[in-house]
C-alpha cells in the first residue's frame, strides 16, 4: 500500500509538486518561471504551507549538494530567494529558518562557487525588513563563517579576492539584519566585533600591500569596481555609523588590538588612516570617546618603545584635527594630564636610557633620538587639542600646565623623577614648549581675566631664571598673548625704520580692559624686560624677541601712560649698557644699546610729535657716522665688528632725557614721570627664580615690619574727600611713588653696607618688642576657667584659682538632671 502511494505522483502532496515543477529536467534550462509563479501564488494563497515548502527545498538541495548536482543547488537557491521576496507573512520565520540552514549548508562547502551563491542569497535576505520579530534566531555561526571567508588564502588570486569580498559583503549583511534588532544577539558584544573588524582592518591592510605596486590606469578602472578595499572601508563605516554611544568601546578596542598585534603603530600610516575613517564615520558628538580610549591605550603603552608610542600620539593629533570643536569632552584636563604625564617619562626614559630605570650605553643614543622626537610629537598634539577648545577652556589649561611646571628650591609640581636637576630642567623646557603650542592663536578682548595674576606672575618669574633656554620661551609666551591683531612678524627683525608706515601696523583704541591690565601688570612687564636686557647669557635672539614685546607693547596695549613708562624704560635701558657696575660683556652693552635706538625710533614715530621724532632721527643719524656698533644694523649681524671696549660713548650719540621731556612736554605729557628715571623694582618673585642677595631678601622682611610698626603711626586729621581731593591723588601719585622708591632705596643700602653686629642688633630689639607685645596680649586675653567652688586669696592679696574636684563641686539645681 505504501509503495503504491509512493509512486503515485498525483496522491502527493501539492506543495512538493509545484516545488518539483519548478526544476527543468536539464539544470542548464534554469528555473521553470511559469512554474515557479504558480509556487509563489501558493505560497501566499496558503501561507501556512510556507514553512513546509521550505523544509522540502531545503531537503532536495541538500541532496542535490551532496550529489554535486550544483545546476539544481542554483536554481533551489534561486527559488528560495523569489519566495522570500514575495513573502512577509507572519509564517515567514519558520521559512526564514529553513533558508538559513540551506545558506548554512553552501558557506560549509569547501567549493568558492557555493559560498559565493550562499553569501549573495545571505545578502539579499539581509536587506529584507522583516514585519514579525524572531526571538530565537542566532548569526554566531555566519559572523565566524564569514570573517573566516575574509581571510582566505585560496591559491588563485582571483578567486581569492572573490571570496574575500563574499566575506565583507556577508559582514555586512549581518551587520545590518542585526544591529537595529534589540530581540537578536547584540552585534556589538566583544565576542561579536573582535571577529568583525580585525576582519576587516585584515582586507583594509592587504589592499593598502597591492595598491602599493602601482598597477597600470588600465587595470585599475577595470578592477574598481571589484576593489575589495573600497567594499571594506564602506562596510567599516557603515558598521562605525551605526554605532551608539554604549558601543563605541567595542567597537574601537578591536582596532587597538589589531595595530598592536601587528605592529603597525609604528609606520603611523595605517594606523591614522583607521582612525581617521573612525573620525569621520562616527557621530560627532561621540568622538571624545575615541579620543579618550587612543589616550588610555598610550597610558597602557608607557613601557612600549618610543615609536610605538609616537605612532599612538600622531593618531591623537589627526583625530584632534579631525572633531569638532569641544571634542575632548568633558575631562579636558585629563586629556592634558595624560599628555603631560607621557611627556614627563619621556623625558626621565631620555636621560636614564631604559625604560626600568637600568642603564644601557649600547641603546641610549637610539632611545634618546627616538624619545625627542616622541616629545615633539607630544608637544604639537597639546596644541592640536588646544586649538579645538574656546578660549575660556584654553585658559584653564594654560593654568594647568604652568601649574605643573616645577619651580626649583621652591615645589615641584610634578613627581621626583629621579633624572636630577637636568631632568627638572627637560620637564621646564618641554613645557614651556607645550604652552608656546596652547598660546598660539590664542585671542581674547578682556586680557584681565584670559590671563590671571595666577598665571602671569609663575610665568614672569621664570623669565629671571639664568637658563636662556627658558627665557627665551617665556618670552615668547608672552608674545603670542599679548598680539591679537599678528602684528608680531612685523617686529621680526630689530632694524631703524625710517618710516613705520610700511609695516602696515595694526593699531586699535585701547579698550579700557586694556587699561586695566597694564595698570596692574605694566610694572611687572617693565621690570622683567629690563631684567632680561642684564642677564650675560641673553643672545642676539632674546634681544629681537624682546624688541618684539616692547613693540606689541605699544601697539596692543598702550595708552598716553603707557607711552611715557615705556619711553622712561627705553632710557633706562641706555643708562643699563652705560654702566661699568653690572658686568655685562661688550656685546650685550652694544645690543642693548641697539635694542633701545630701535624702539625709541619706533616709539616716536607712533607718537607722532615732530620734535621728538626730530630728536631721535638725529641721534641716530650721529651714530650712524660715529658709532655705528651702537645701532641693530650693525649688531645683530652674524659677525658683528665691536669695539674691545665702550668707554667713550658720550655726547650726540646718546638719547637725552631732559630733551625727550622738553619735547613731550609741549604735547600734553606728564613731563614730572617723564624726568623720572625709571628704576625696576625687586619683589618676592626673585626668590622664586634666583635670590640675588642675602641684604635684599633681609630688607623686604624690614620693609614690611617698618611700614607696620605701631611707632610711626600717625593719626591724620579727617579730611574733607572733594572730586578735587581724588582728582590730586590720581595724578600726584607719582611723586609718592618716587619717594617711596627712594625710602626703598635707602632701606636696601642700609642693610647692604651696615655691618653685621648693626643689623644684628636692630632685628633682635625688634624682636624684643614683638614678644613682650604679645606677652601683654595673652595676659588680658588668657584668664582661668570659673570655677563654682569660688577662689581662695593668696598670702600677697591676689586672688588664686584653688583646684576643686569635679565630684566635690556643687551646681544650681536647674543645672542638674
Amino acid at each position: 500500500m505504501y509503495g503504491v502511494c509512493g509512486c503515485c505522483g498525483a496522491l502527493r502532496p501539492r506543495y512538493k509538486r509545484l516545488v518539483d515543477n519548478i526544476f527543468p529536467e536539464d539544470p542548464e534550462d534554469g528555473l521553470v518561471k511559469a512554474n515557479m509563479e504558480k509556487l509563489t501564488f501558493y505560497a501566499l494563497s496558503a501561507p501556512e504551507k510556507l514553512d513546509r515548502i521550505g523544509a522540502y527545498l531545503s531537503e532536495r538541495l541538500s541532496r542535490d549538494v551532496a550529489r554535486h548536482r550544483y545546476g539544481y543547488v542554483c536554481i533551489a537557491m534561486e527559488a528560495l530567494d523569489q519566495l522570500l521576496m514575495a513573502c512577509h507573512c507572519q509564517s515567514i520565520n519558520l521559512f526564514v529558518e529553513s533558508f538559513l540552514k540551506m545558506v548554512r549548508k553552501l558557506l560549509e562547502s569547501d567549493k568558492p562557487s557555493l559560498q559565493i551563491l550562499g553569501t549573495n542569497s545571505f545578502v539579499k535576505f539581509a536587506n529584507i525588513e522583516e514585519d514579525t520579530p524572531s526571538y530565537h534566531r542566532s548569526y554566531d555561526f555566519f559572523v565566524s563563517r564569514f570573517s573566516e571567508m575574509c581571510h582566505s588564502s585560496y591559491e588563485d588570486p582571483d578567486i581569492r579576492t572573490k571570496i574575500r569580498m563574499a566575506g565583507i559583503k556577508g559582514l555586512q549583511g549581518v551587520v545590518r539584519k542585526t544591529v537595529n534588532d534589540e530581540l537578536q544577539a547584540n552585534i556589538w558584544d566583544p565576542q561579536h566585533m573582535d571577529k568583525i573588524v580585525p576582519s576587516l582592518l585584515f582586507n583594509l591592510q592587504s589592499g593598502e600591500r597591492t595598491e602599493s605596486r602601482s598597477p597600470s590606469p588600465l587595470q585599475a578602472s577595470e578592477k574598481e569596481k571589484e576593489s575589495p578595499v573600497e567594499l571594506t572601508e564602506r562596510c567599516f563605516r557603515e558598521l562605525l555609523g551605526r554605532a551608539a554611544y554604549g558601543n563605541i568601546k567595542n567597537a574601537v578596542t578591536p582596532v587597538l588590538m589589531h595595530l598592536d598585534n601587528h605592529s603597525l603603530w609604528e609606520g603611523k600610516t595605517f594606523a591614522v588612516r583607521c582612525f581617521k575613517i573612525i573620525m569621520y564615520s562616527i557621530q560627532s558628538q561621540h568622538s571624545h570617546l575615541v579620543i579618550q580610549q587612543l589616550l588610555g591605550h598610550l597610558d597602557a603603552n608607557s613601557k612600549n618603545s618610543a615609536t610605538v608610542r609616537a605612532g599612538i600620539v600622531e593618531v591623537l593629533l589627526e583625530a584632534a584635527a579631525i572633531a569638532a570643536s569641544g571634542s575632548v569632552g568633558p575631562t579636558v584636563l585629563e586629556v592634558f594630564n595624560t599628555l603631560l604625564r607621557q611627556l614627563r617619562l619621556s623625558v626621565d626614559y631620555e636621560l636614564t636610557g631604559s625604560y626600568d630605570g637600568s642603564t644601557n650605553i649600547g641603546t641610549k643614543i637610539i632611545k634618546a633620538h627616538e624619545e625627542r622626537q616622541l616629545q615633539e610629537a607630544v608637544i604639537r598634539t597639546i596644541g592640536s587639542f588646544a586649538n579645538t577648545l574656546p578660549t575660556y577652556q584654553r585658559s584653564e589649561v594654560m593654568l594647568f600646565i604652568m601649574g605643573k611646571i616645577p619651580v626649583p628650591g621652591v615645589h615641584l609640581a610634578l613627581p621626583s623623577t629621579g633624572s636630577g636637576p637636568e631632568g627638572t630642567r627637560m620637564i621646564q623646557i618641554m613645557l614651556l614648549k607645550s604652552l608656546v603650542q596652547v598660546t598660539a592663536g590664542f585671542q581674547t578682548t578682556n586680557m584681565l581675566t584670559a590671563l590671571p595674576s595666577s598665571f602671569l606672575e609663575p610665568l614672569l618669574s621664570f623669565s629671571l631664571t639664568e637658563d636662556p633656554e627658558v627665557r627665551l620661551l617665556v618670552l615668547q609666551i608672552l608674545l603670542s598673548l599679548i598680539d591679537r591683531h599678528d602684528n608680531r612678524p612685523k617686529f621680526s627683525n630689530i632694524s631703524i625704520i625710517s618710516d613705520i608706515s610700511v609695516l602696515k601696523l595694526k593699531v586699535d583704541k585701547c579698550s579700557r580692559q586694556d587699561n586695566l591690565f597694564m595698570k596692574k601688570h605694566g610694572q611687572q612687564l617693565y621690570r622683567h624686560i629690563y631684567l632680561g636686557c642684564k642677564e650675560q647669557s641673553s643672545g642676539r635672539q632674546h634681544y629681537e624677541t624682546l624688541f618684539a614685546l616692547l613693540g606689541l607693547l605699544s601697539v596692543e596695549l598702550a595708552n598716553e601712560e603707557v607711552v611715557v613708562d615705556l619711553i622712561r624704560l627705553a632710557l633706562a635701558l641706555q643708562d643699563l649698557a652705560l654702566s661699568t657696575d653690572e658686568g655685562l660683556p661688550v656685546f650685550n652693552r652694544c645690543a642693548v644699546h641697539a635694542l633701545a635706538a630701535a624702539y625709541l625710533n619706533l616709539i616716536c614715530q607712533l607718537t607722532t610729535v615732530p620734535a621728538f621724532c626730530q630728536h631721535i632721527h638725529e641721534v641716530i643719524e650721529v651714530r650712524q657716522k660715529e658709532s655705528p656698533y651702537l645701532l641693530p644694523e650693525d649688531v645683530f649681524i652674524e659677525n658683528p665688528k665691536l669695539p674691545s671696549s665702550l668707554e667713550k660713548v658720550e655726547g650726540d650719540v646718546l638719547f637725552l632725557q631732559s630733551k625727550i621731556t622738553e619735547v613731550l612736554g609741549g604735547s600734553g605729557y606728564n613731563t614730572d614721570r617723564l624726568a623720572t628715571p625709571y628704576v625696576p623694582q625687586y619683589t618676592d618673585e626673585d626668590r622664586l627664580s634666583k635670590r640675588k642677595s642675602i641684604g635684599e631678601t633681609i630688607s623686604l622682611q624690614v620693609e614690611v615690619e617698618s611700614r607696620n610698626s605701631p611707632e610711626k603711626e600717625e593719626r591724620t586729621p579727617a579730611e574733607e574727600i572733594t572730586f578735587e581731593t581724588l582728582k590730586n591723588a590720581i595724578v600726584d601719585s607719582v611723586g609718592m611713588e618716587e619717594q617711596e622708591r627712594e625710602r626703598r632705596r635707602q632701606v636696601v643700602e642700609k642693610f647692604q653696607k651696615a655691618p653685621f653686629e648693626e643689623i644684628a642688633a636692630h632685628c633682635g630689639a625688634r624682636a624684643t618688642l614683638l614678644q613682650s607685645k604679645l606677652n601683654q596680649i595673652f595676659e588680658i586675653t588668657i584668664r582661668p576657667p570659673p570655677s563654682p567652688s569660688g577662689t581662695i586669696s593668696s598670702g600677697y592679696g591676689q586672688n588664686q584659682s584653688r583646684s576643686v574636684p569635679i565630684y566635690e563641686m556643687k551646681f544650681p539645681d536647674l543645672c542638674v538632671y
